[in-house]
């Protein structure tokens, strides 16, 4: 497992979470609170208006051999539509970050729902110069790197769906990913970089989606089923220089156990048919599915993982403080790699909580995941999934 999967991104945020929870060691402390304890205690405390919208904004730091440091700007607000409470909550995420190597991103993530839930927007943008580790294609990639690969990264996925029956939506998708100037360096001996998109790509792909929701707070749900169904078309000529099509299927299921506890599985799987570029082939790991992963260590035509995590919210002891501990197995196959049963991989792991925003019941977590090549360390705002 490479450095970049271990790396943990370490967010000021909790260090400035402790800090605010201390008490004041003096009378010229109590008289002048800093400028921190008095942000996160607006931001973090229990409100008067549980309606009210509420914004974060808080400076993140991370390390990692092939970008050096990076310091960035993250941002979260989160919202019920006309802040009538019986509306599903909203959310828009920001995070912008340059690295001493001169590397740099602007991510932006929406999940929007309109007054009613008549209308749900669900999509997001990248933009970023920064490095992709490449093992290779299908379940056998060896675990070394094969390759850095340096390149111009965009991204843009958009859903845009209606409510058609109660928490059923359907509507368009779009995706477009354009992977350009290519670089390919640190290459292992004998490196052969990959048959399609070896210099970079541009696709655009659309499609339709289906999706059944009654979750009301994707942030931290605690009840309901998830389930979308859609598929992109990718047409060479039309937008795109690789024509292929993906069909994904991601299902979850939330049920209480009891008092403040949750038992959350999701089964999720994405299948490739036709000339996919490398960089749009099905990908396992990240932060959220196979965690202890890098995303792309795997890589191939069709993956299928499912996962299953059960939740302390908060713990009896305490208002703000949670766990998790979690499972996962899954798997990447294609023409070369036929699906096998044997061939599952396992991860699995644990995980501390903090209620952020208690009016809204949204919390930070950090994970721990181990695989059999190593760990992965994750922290953010929201569950996995």
């Amino acid at each position: 497992m490479s450095e970049l999967s271990r790396m943990v991104r370490h967010t000021l945020l909790l260090l400035l979470v402790l800090v605010a929870g201390l008490p004041a060691v003096g009378q010229e402390d109590s008289e002048r609170k800093n400028v921190i304890r008095r942000y996160l205690e607006s931001m973090l405390g229990d409100g008067q208006d549980p309606a009210a919208p509420k914004l974060i904004n808080y400076p993140t730091i991370a390390y990692a051999p092939e970008t050096s440091w990076e310091i960035g700007v993250s941002s979260l607000y989160v919202y019920s539509a006309n802040r009538d409470l019986s509306n599903r909550l909203s959310e828009l995420k920001a995070f912008t970050f340059v690295t001493l190597e001169e590397q740099y991103g602007v991510w932006l993530d929406h999940a929007v729902y309109t007054d009613q839930n008549e209308w749900f927007i669900y999509g997001r943008a990248r933009y970023q110069s920064f490095p992709l580790f490449y093992y290779g294609i299908g379940r056998d990639a060896p675990s070394e790197v094969q390759s850095v690969i340096d390149g111009e990264y965009i991204l843009l996925r958009e859903r845009i769906l209606r409510e058609t029956l109660p928490s059923l939506y359907v509507g368009l998708e779009l995706d477009y990913q354009g992977l350009n100037r290519i670089d390919y360096v640190d290459s292992a001996p004998g490196f052969t970089p990959p048959a399609i998109g070896t210099n970079g790509s541009r696709n655009l792909g659309l499609g339709l989606g289906v999706l059944h929701n009654d979750i009301h707070n994707a942030m931290n749900p605690r009840e309901g089923l998830y389930s979308e169904w859609a598929f992109l078309r990718y047409g060479a000529g039309r937008g795109s220089e690789f024509s292929f099509t993906s069909y994904i299927v991601d299902n979850r299921i939330y049920r209480p156990v009891k008092e403040n506890t949750v038992l959350a599985a999701q089964l999720y799987g994405q299948f490739t048919s036709g000339e996919a570029p490398f960089n749009m082939l099905s990908l396992m790991g990240g932060e959220s599915l196979m965690r202890g992963y890098y995303l792309g260590r795997y890589r191939d035509q069709n993956l299928l993982a499912a996962q299953v995590e059960y939740r302390i919210l908060p713990f009896s002891f305490s208002k703000r403080i949670g766990a998790s501990a979690f499972l996962a197995a899954g798997q990447v196959y294609g023409d070369d790699h036929p699906f096998s049963w044997q061939q599952f991989l396992p991860t699995g792991g644990a995980g501390l909580r903090f209620l952020i925003f208690p009016e809204k019941d949204i919390y930070t977590r950090l994970d721990v995941a181990y695989t059999r090549e190593g760990r992965g360390v994750y922290f953010f705002i929201g569950e996995a999934f």
